[in-house]
């Protein structure tokens, strides 16, 4: 990304413009092929994000002008959450059974088809559900192990 002031007011682009009102030129095209040092001498300057930024548990303020590193930057604030952690957690691990359940979901009609006939289903099939259980069980006793309600938003349930 990158950003000029004009004026007080911050501009940010999601990359160089093609077409650009700069300091000393206007260029009506081609601005986004101009060299950086070039870009950098019209006021058009990168924006970085803070370190440590992760949008699922911080949110930004107002981006400013960082003038020790030449650059914009945005400040960070945890986010807070109504929730209360035991109803985070809750929440995670339903979501994680439906993403259990959509899984098992998809070899249902194997054991339905076996049953039915009679049939021995296929040993793979077993225990494709079986880890599948299993990841979901470990995974669960995971999320409520958590502490802290952004440990919990940050726990990966993909199985």
């Amino acid at each position: 990304m990158k950003a000029v002031n004009k004026n007080g007011t911050i501009r940010v682009y999601g990359s160089a413009p093609k077409s650009f009102n700069g300091n000393n030129k206007v260029y009506l095209t081609g601005f986004d092929r101009i060299s950086e040092a070039q870009q950098k001498a019209e006021g058009l300057f990168d924006v970085v994000m803070p370190d440590g930024y992760d949008s699922r548990v911080h949110n930004l303020g107002d981006i400013y002008w960082d003038s020790a590193n030449t650059r914009f930057t945005y400040p960070k604030t945890n986010k807070t959450w109504s929730q209360s952690l035991a109803d985070m957690k809750t929440d995670k691990i339903a979501n994680l059974k439906a993403t259990a359940n959509r899984k098992l979901s998809e070899t249902d009609w194997i054991i339905v088809r076996d049953t039915e006939l009679g049939n021995t289903t296929d040993q793979t099939t077993l225990d494709d559900r079986a880890a599948i259980r299993t990841s979901c069980a470990t995974k669960e006793s995971e999320i409520n192990a958590k502490t802290t309600k952004a440990a919990v938003v940050k726990y990966d349930t993909s199985l």
